[in-house]
């Protein structure tokens, strides 16, 4: 099951709106078939799996990530695929939450009369599809928030310089977060300051992530880095209801999909806006936003992971800050994230905290 789970984990930030799956059939001690889910969700980890085996199928003991499904969509059943293969024993990790199967598939394969074992390694299944498993059950991505700052917390020095506050290896972390991630979001202020691209580089050749670009009133450029290649790559722009026409037709010509998104206080309603994205299918959203989204997704509580990367360098207190204001009246109030991990980028280091 572990390395199921290891194949499935490539799948992450490639199938959305499916879950990431891994299949391994073995028999009489030999891997005879491995499979994961490939890119848009389709084929399924274990009709790969099942290809792979050939007859050698017959007999064997299917260990996958999440129940089989048992529902006819775009493609058949693997329930009953396995079913036809004629496995003997099949092996998971997870229940589907997903009303369609949600049991179902388990009961088909007993049914037939094949052995299963249900409940192996759940806990590290349930982190690695954390984000399918929201939304099926709340309506909402899981999201990582991404925060890049000096030993003292700083993002930039008082003129604003950035660049670069850590170093090529942590950078190169980033571009791997990106690409296990459905999509990449900033928030207006961010893509004014940096006029990002927000795609994944230097990891050869991969499928480009959404760019989500969280813009009130339509400010940012069409003529940006995310204007020129929104013919390229999906840019989506949520913004809010009294964004002008003008603004609409400039960024509707470049291939950007709008997204008009309700408002409170005078700001983007950010929950709306996640239930928004996640109806659309995503499952996975890394924000890369400066400290203003940074707060504010922590104030609604709708932060699932930090990803922190610390550059070794002190900037001093006229820097900007790596957070906005969370209008704390005591320390008993502020979050507690707890520790992942930690690892060490070259002079920086990384560490990824829950919350």
């Amino acid at each position: 099951m572990a390395h199921a789970l290891r194949l499935a984990a490539r799948g992450l930030g490639n199938v959305w709106p499916n879950p990431a799956v891994g299949c391994v059939l073995v028999k009489d001690g030999l891997i005879v078939g491995r499979g994961w889910t490939q890119p848009g969700g389709r084929p399924h980890a274990e009709v790969r799996a099942l290809e792979q085996a050939g007859d050698a199928a017959q007999g064997a003991t299917a260990y996958v990530t999440l129940e089989p499904c048992a529902h006819h969509g775009h493609t058949p059943p693997c329930a009953e695929a396995l079913i036809a293969a004629k496995v003997a024993r099949v092996v998971s990790a997870l229940t589907d939450p997903d009303p369609r199967v949600s049991g179902k598939g388990h009961v088909l394969l007993r049914a037939a009369g094949i052995a299963v074992t249900e409940g192996v390694l759940t806990a590290e299944a349930t982190r690695l599809n954390a984000g399918f498993l929201k939304r099926v059950t709340q309506g909402l991505p899981f999201v990582t928030l991404k925060l890049a700052a000096s030993l003292d917390g700083r993002t930039a020095t008082a003129t604003g310089e950035s660049r670069w506050i850590t170093g090529p290896e942590a950078r190169r972390k980033v571009h791997a977060l990106r690409l296990s991630h459905d999509a990449v979001m900033v928030g207006s202020g961010t893509a004014l300051a940096d006029d990002p691209d927000l795609t994944v580089r230097d990891l050869g050749a991969t499928r480009q992530p959404v760019r989500i670009l969280l813009d009130r009133m339509l400010k940012h450029s069409p003529e940006s880095r995310l204007g020129r290649t929104a013919s390229d790559h999906p840019v989506w722009l949520l913004h809010g209801p009294n964004a002008s026409e003008a603004a609409r037709k400039a960024w509707a010509t470049t291939g950007a999909t709008l997204i008009e998104t309700p408002e409170t206080q005078g700001r983007l309603d950010l929950k709306t806006a996640l239930q928004t994205l996640a109806v659309k299918g995503l499952t996975r959203i890394l924000s890369e936003g400066g400290a203003t989204l940074a707060a504010a997704l922590i104030k609604a509580r709708l932060v699932d992971d930090l990803a922190l990367f610390t550059g070794g360098l002190l900037i001093g207190a006229e820097g900007h800050p790596a957070l906005g204001p969370l209008a704390l009246a005591a320390l008993a109030d502020a979050p507690r994230p707890s520790l992942r991990e930690t690892q060490t980028l070259g002079p920086d280091t990384f560490s990824l905290w829950s919350l």
